[in-house]
């Protein structure tokens, strides 16, 4: 096990390996039991007052096509897709560049343990511009520069 599994886990998480260190042993939980592991938001995100135009154009797009699985205001889905307000998304490290190649082409798996995400191809250039300045008008108001 990595050291850094349990601070990565989140609050949601520690509450479902919580509930599973619990259960005694060779018990499972039970099959209407909520799995509080998935779906969940995985940071805190901090919304702008304010979005440019192209941000908020940015945002219907984000909601339409992203949300599913990178989650509400970018803030990740445990389980589904990572949080993209999170210093490894900041512009020196991932450039708008690779928002645009992610849509394009789909990343293969390398920051997180999601699997890979598949091409976008009904998301335009011009929405992965709106997307961008959407997501970064958020890490900016998080303090990711």
């Amino acid at each position: 096990m990595r050291r850094f599994l349990l601070p990565a886990l989140g609050a949601a998480g520690a509450l479902g390996l919580a509930a599973y260190a619990m259960l005694p042993l060779g018990a499972e939980p039970a099959p209407d039991a909520p799995d509080l592991s998935q779906g969940v938001a995985m940071v805190t995100v901090t919304v702008p007052g304010d979005f440019s135009a192209l941000a908020q154009r940015g945002r219907d797009g984000f909601n339409a096509v992203c949300a599913e699985c990178h989650g509400e205001n970018a803030a990740g889905r445990d389980g589904f897709g990572p949080p993209l307000v999170h210093r490894i998304y900041e512009p020196s490290h991932h450039g708008d560049l690779a928002f645009h190649l992610a849509a394009a082409q789909g990343v293969r798996a390398h920051h997180w343990p999601f699997g890979d995400m598949p091409p976008q191809p009904d998301v335009t250039r011009g929405d992965v511009v709106a997307i961008t300045a959407y997501i970064r008008d958020l890490q900016r108001a998080n303090g990711i520069e």
